[in-house]
């Protein structure tokens, strides 16, 4: 039996406090008692694919695995239920709406992409609203208990797949090329920018960048480690604790200072 897949990640816009999230981890253990399940959120805002996206970046932080990220706008519209395989050894479970790609380009790519199809690894009738306690749990417990990847559905061309919900930022004749793909709590405002392509950029090595937005609005940030490098209310760009780049204020909030909104 693979222990190492044993490691199972719920992640969800349902909330805490929903007794959803209690019946899923029910099932799993009633299917596989020795999972190991860690909840990763289920506070992410309810129909954000984005926030759920990145969210479900961090499970590179975790132990490989199966991990489940549930945030379904509509719910059981015209879309297959997915398993990525990806080239870490984890599977990523969840609907085909391009939420799981980010995560998958950061656990290596994706060796493979089935549908979830046999009913005899789910559970039946299948509620139409909540799919994650009838297919992605189950799904989750039968993968860690053993069951072959490619007994689960149909393979599917990865190239077909829902494309993703962001992509990451790119180099155009020196110029960086980045979207937001979140504003914490704090107001720190989180680019598309992975740590690699600004050490390829060799940025630490400068103490100020340009940000201009819709070819209009310019600042010049002094690059950071910490928010304290500058004085209070004043603001920076820095690396954040996720593998990206992240725009903050000492003490203050960027996104409503410069009037920031995905």
């Amino acid at each position: 039996m693979n222990r190492k897949k044993a490691f199972v990640s719920l992640t969800s816009d349902f909330g805490a406090q929903s007794q959803g999230v209690g019946l899923m981890e029910g099932v799993i253990l009633s299917i596989y008692p020795h999972a190991h399940v860690i909840h990763l959120t289920h506070e992410l805002p309810p129909f954000n694919l984005i926030a759920a996206a990145r969210t479900l970046e961090q499970v590179s932080f975790l132990p490989v695995g199966a991990h489940v990220c549930i945030c379904d706008p509509g719910v059981w519209y015209d879309r297959n239920s997915l398993i990525l395989e990806t080239y870490r050894g984890d599977w990523l479970l969840g609907p085909d709406n391009g939420s799981l790609i980010p995560a998958a380009r950061t656990l290596g790519g994706i060796v493979k992409a089935t549908t979830i199809e046999n009913t005899a690894y789910i559970r039946t009738p299948v509620s139409h609203i909540f799919q994650g306690r009838d297919i992605y749990a189950p799904v989750a417990a039968h993968l860690s208990n053993g069951v072959s990847f490619d007994e689960f559905g149909s393979s599917l061309d990865v190239n077909n797949l829902v494309r993703s919900v962001y992509d990451e930022a790119v180099v155009i004749d020196n110029l960086v090329y980045a979207t937001v793909i979140q504003i914490s709590r704090f107001g720190s405002v989180h680019l598309n920018i992975k740590y690699e392509l600004w050490k390829e950029l060799e940025l630490d090595n400068k103490n100020m960048i340009q940000i201009t937005r819709s070819h209009t609005e310019s600042l010049c940030l002094p690059i950071g480690r910490t928010f304290s490098d500058v004085p209070e209310g004043y603001p920076l760009i820095l690396k954040d604790d996720y593998g990206r780049i992240e725009m903050a204020i000492n003490m203050g909030s960027f996104a409503e200072t410069f009037n920031v909104k995905i």
